[in-house]
């Protein structure tokens, strides 16, 4: 009879080899993809191709234009009857003011006009209204084709036929809303730079909100006290102004006065004037020393214009500002684009030298808010271009800027910000492609939709001329793609390469992987050995 020992060792051997089976099985079947499910990074799904088409869609603005003729103006090679409706479409590819002498009497009866035809136009924002009046009115001053007021109004004499009013009314609505140059400018991360302006990045970029900063600069307070009314200047100069520019962003202003801040540029004396004078090219000089004693940009989340008042040391007075002919600047004044401008406001000297010091100076704030409106204007891109001397534009009064010039700052934004949002997205989706480690949770990925949805919005609404709706729209998907691309999640794997996890992972599944893979390589081997041994045959 067999022995029992004998007869239990193949048992025992089987029972092995099921049991070793039984824990690969497990760790095959149900370890590894549990701890694959447990492990991988979450990524959400993202709309690749349509960020990818935001870049390729072609811009189509829509400028609502209704033309009103008055009577004994309707030309007379009019094709159709009035009213009607005439579409005129230009595609582009987008690679000062002259002085008039007018008489007081004849720009208020403009004025005037203008005012009372106000309330007959479109108030939404974009829509620009012409009014056609005969080619005798006496409403327009003699030498003035067109008449441009404050509001989204106009005045055209009719002459020349149908040919020549739609020329007209073609360049007065490039005027009144956009042009080409304009519209570059907006997108001037994109466009080459042989086919930019000399000014085109020199505008502020579009943002979400602006802090404008006004600095008093008394480097000599021994000689000195500097009284200026600032905050009384700003309510009744500055804050029209923002109130009206509020549409396009949030603005914050605040002071401050700062001692013994100097120019850090030495001005040159000039013994026939008996003045001191700062030339043009040492101008750019002139911020970096000032910069660093303001300490406005440092904790800002938007861009910071300042603004800065100064008042020269008794040594270096007077000091006049020269440009680049040598010839003193009227206004004593300079403005560095994207960062603000600098005005110098000389002190009278006493008329006795034995007058005590420090000197009382009350600042005109009146001259020197001019100055600073003016500036501002300029770094927003509010300068008004050089136009034929037929068009008479009217002064937007205390407001610093009339409405069709809202409406062209709105247009450019508006471009602008779906074309950062395009670079937002792209960026960010090129990132997460790349780096596949990197976690995309559901609010970063619904960021994006909407990002791209607010994106398609607006240009869909620019093509149909709704303006405010577009800027909206853009403005929202500027948002929500900052949003997504500053979301602090898509850092949390960032640093976490593969090398890394092999030296977590392997210290903990090497000592359980190793009996599991000994036990089946034994099982091979002996599988192979009873395939070798010859059958008894009885």
């Amino acid at each position: 009879a067999p022995s029992p020992v004998l007869s239990a060792v193949p048992a025992e051997r089987a029972r092995g080899r099921r049991a070793a089976l039984s824990f690969a099985a497990i760790a095959v079947v149900l370890g590894l993809p549990l701890w694959w499910r447990t492990t991988e990074t979450y990524r959400a799904a993202l709309p690749y191709a349509d960020i990818d088409g935001l870049g390729q869609l072609p811009f189509q603005l829509a400028v609502p234009v209704a033309v009103v003729f008055a009577p004994g103006a309707v030309p007379g090679d009019l094709p159709k009857p009035l009213p009607f409706k005439d579409v005129q479409e230009m595609e582009t590819s987008v690679n000062r003011e002259r002085p008039l002498q007018l008489s007081l009497r004849l720009l208020s009866l403009l004025g005037e006009a203008d005012a009372a035809l106000c309330p007959l136009q479109d108030a939404s924002l974009g829509a620009l209204t012409m009014y056609v009046v005969p080619k005798t009115s006496s409403l327009l001053p003699q030498g003035i084709s067109v008449y441009v007021g404050k509001h989204r109004g106009a005045l055209v004499r009719a002459g020349g036929g149908l040919a020549a009013l739609r020329t007209r009314l073609r360049q007065l609505t490039q005027v009144m809303s956009f042009t080409t140059s304009s519209i570059a400018a907006a997108l001037s991360d994109r466009v080459p730079d042989g086919q930019l302006g000399p000014d085109a990045r020199r505008h502020l970029k579009s943002s979400l909100g602006y802090e404008i900063t006004f600095s008093l600069l008394n480097p000599d307070p021994k000689s000195h006290v500097v009284d200026w009314d600032i905050e009384d200047a700003v309510n009744r100069y500055v804050q029209p102004v923002l109130d009206k520019l509020s549409l396009v962003a949030n603005f914050s202003v605040d002071s401050q006065i700062l001692y013994y801040a100097i120019l850090g540029v030495t001005p040159r004396f000039d013994k026939e004037s008996s003045s001191f004078l700062l030339s043009a090219h040492s101008l750019p000089h002139v911020i970096n020393p000032v910069e660093a004693r303001l300490g406005s940009s440092a904790a800002s989340l938007y861009p910071v214009l300042n603004f800065l008042l100064y008042v020269p040391e008794r040594s270096h007075s007077p000091l006049y500002i020269q440009d680049k002919d040598g010839a003193p600047v009227s206004t004593n004044a300079f403005h560095s684009p994207r960062w603000g401008g600098i005005m110098v406001y000389n002190v009278e000297a006493p008329a006795s030298p034995q007058a005590s010091l420090p000197l009382h100076v009350d600042v005109d704030m009146v001259r020197v808010m001019e100055v600073f409106l003016a500036q501002l204007r300029l770094l927003f891109g509010l300068s008004r271009e050089e136009l034929p001397p037929e068009f008479l534009l009217e002064s937007p009064g205390s407001e610093g800027l009339a409405d069709w010039e809202l409406d062209r700052l709105l247009w450019a934004h508006t471009v602008e910000n779906i074309a950062t949002v395009s670079t937002t997205l792209t960026s960010l989706a090129q990132l997460l492609d790349k780096i596949g480690n990197i976690v995309i949770k559901d609010d970063v990925a619904s960021e994006v939709y909407r990002a791209v949805a607010s994106a398609q919005s607006a240009m869909a609404k620019l093509a149909t001329g709704h303006l405010h709706s577009a800027f909206q729209a853009s403005k929202e998907a500027v948002t929500s793609s900052e949003r997504a691309f500053f979301d602090p999640s898509l850092l949390h794997l960032l640093y976490f390469p593969d090398d890394q996890k092999f030296a977590i992972y392997i210290p903990l599944f090497l000592p359980m992987a190793v009996p599991i893979l000994l036990s089946l390589a034994k099982i091979v081997r002996e599988t192979r050995q009873r395939k070798k041994e010859p059958t008894k045959m009885d």
